[in-house]
């Protein structure tokens, strides 16, 4: 099932995630239902608070990026099928030097700006069948997964922007906040929230 994607400006979006347990009800569906919502959106990864559920999950399917011709070979092929579950997951360590990447992000349609994050990544994690996994990431897959990961922190992309692109992007984030924009996925706005 196709989910509603929670706009800029959703409390939810900036809440700390809450760890879950194997317990949590019909938790396969829920992922099944984010890789669609995902995939509807052409999106490469989807985080539980961007469908309104403060909770420490998230997924990803990198291989959209594999098409990059900027890469290299190695990293088309690790970017292929790059398909994963990542549920209570904790960074545990950022490595390198900060590299520049334009992002975007499903809940902020239509704004994207570069970021610059740390290139190797180690997080600890459960998969969906809750076994633990410590895994090293670099390049672009941990770009994708830091995106996440900031979700399940309540952090966006948006916050790590200057202070001077804060203020030019100010009136976009506004009006995404408000619905006043057009998008041919289905979102969720603050403003319309008690509509529904």
């Amino acid at each position: 099932m196709i989910l509603p994607i929670v706009a800029y400006g959703d409390p939810v979006l900036k809440k700390v995630g809450e760890d879950i347990d194997q317990n949590y009800p019909d938790l396969n569906v829920l992922i099944d239902n984010m890789f669609e919502t995902m995939y509807n959106a052409y999106g490469v990864g989807l985080a539980a608070p961007q469908i309104g559920l403060p909770i420490r999950l998230f997924v990803i399917d990198a291989t959209p990026f594999a098409e990059d011709e900027d890469l290299t070979k190695e990293e088309q092929e690790t970017l292929k099928g790059f398909k994963r579950v990542f549920i209570n997951a904790t960074i545990i360590e950022e490595e390198g030097e900060e590299w520049a990447f334009n992002e975007g992000c499903l809940s902020i349609p239509d704004v994207r700006e570069d970021v610059f994050r740390k290139p190797k990544i180690t997080i600890e994690y459960l998969d969906e069948n809750f076994e633990e996994k410590t895994e090293v990431f670099d390049g672009l897959v941990a770009r994708v997964i830091q995106h996440e990961y900031d979700h399940i922190e309540g952090v966006l992309f948006t916050d790590k922007l200057s202070a001077l692109k804060k203020r030019l992007i100010k009136g976009r984030l506004a009006n995404i906040s408000k619905g006043k924009i057009n998008v041919d996925y289905r979102m969720r706005f603050p403003a319309q929230k008690k509509k529904r």
